[in-house]
């Protein structure tokens, strides 16, 4: 069932600085990320929207993200503040996936998984994705827009998967006021964006401890081309190193499964 966003409840709750105060509730909107890339919605850094229904709503690879209205979490935050453009985006998105991960062990006592790139899992399966685009203007960064899907109450899911999904209802056998969520996962990522600029080393430690996939023999699809190795490690711009028998190699994106 469908319910409400309260927005005096999440404003209670809601304790950061910058991220998240300048607040934006929609119905319905395309797509929360392409919104906030353009630049008619202004260049306030920590803009969050969160919209119920988007109608582009998407993923890596322009994979359509599906999500019920009013039952999960699908919001964008904008980045303008150049600092945090210094490091590579991954450790933009390890803040992003760790800040879920955290939130939803502070709150619920699950264990969570983070999967290279941009993937939150439980039990195995996918509660969560990041979409992490940004514009330009020639080589400077203009603006980074941080998108996260999120499965709160919704607890059937139609179509083929690469990972089967899960929702924190269907994890914790509980409905969820997704209020508190969003106002602790804005909390944790300012935090955790800000260990991006002061303790980068601290994001990685972290981000590691829950990648249970390192070690594993894995195979990493990239367009048409699939590789096979040994997970080794995540370098220190946070890249995949993919073990073969030959080499060690750099994996800059791609999907990446259990052999």
């Amino acid at each position: 069932m469908e319910s409400e966003f309260n927005l005096e409840s999440f404003d209670i709750k809601l304790d950061t600085d910058v991220i998240g105060r300048n607040f934006i509730y929609s119905e319905e909107v395309s797509s929360t990320n392409s919104i906030l890339l353009d630049k008619a919605i202004g260049n306030v850094h920590g803009t969050t929207l969160l919209a119920e229904k988007q109608i582009k709503g998407h993923g890596r690879k322009d994979r359509v993200w599906y999500s019920m209205k009013g039952m999960n979490l699908t919001f964008s935050v904008l980045l303008t503040n150049k600092k945090y453009f210094t490091r590579q985006f991954n450790f933009i998105n390890f803040a992003a996936g760790l800040a879920i991960a955290l939130s939803i062990e502070n709150l619920f006592q699950l264990k969570t998984e983070l999967k290279w790139p941009n993937d939150v899992l439980i039990n195995g399966k996918k509660v969560s994705g990041i979409l992490i685009e940004s514009s330009s203007k020639g080589e400077k960064l203009e603006r980074v827009v941080v998108g996260i899907g999120l499965n709160i109450n919704q607890t059937i899911f139609q179509g083929s998967f690469n990972i089967p999904p899960t929702s924190l209802k269907n994890e914790t056998e509980q409905t969820i006021e997704r209020e508190k969520l969003l106002a602790e996962l804005l909390n944790v990522f300012e935090e955790t964006l800000e260990n991006v600029v002061t303790n980068p080393k601290w994001i990685l430690k972290e981000w590691k401890q829950r990648c249970r996939m390192i070690g594993e023999k894995i195979s990493v699809t990239e367009d048409d081309k699939v590789k096979y190795g040994i997970f080794d490690d995540i370098d220190e711009n946070g890249f995949l190193l993919l073990r073969t028998n030959k080499k060690t190699e750099k994996i800059y994106s791609g999907d990446v499964s259990i052999a």
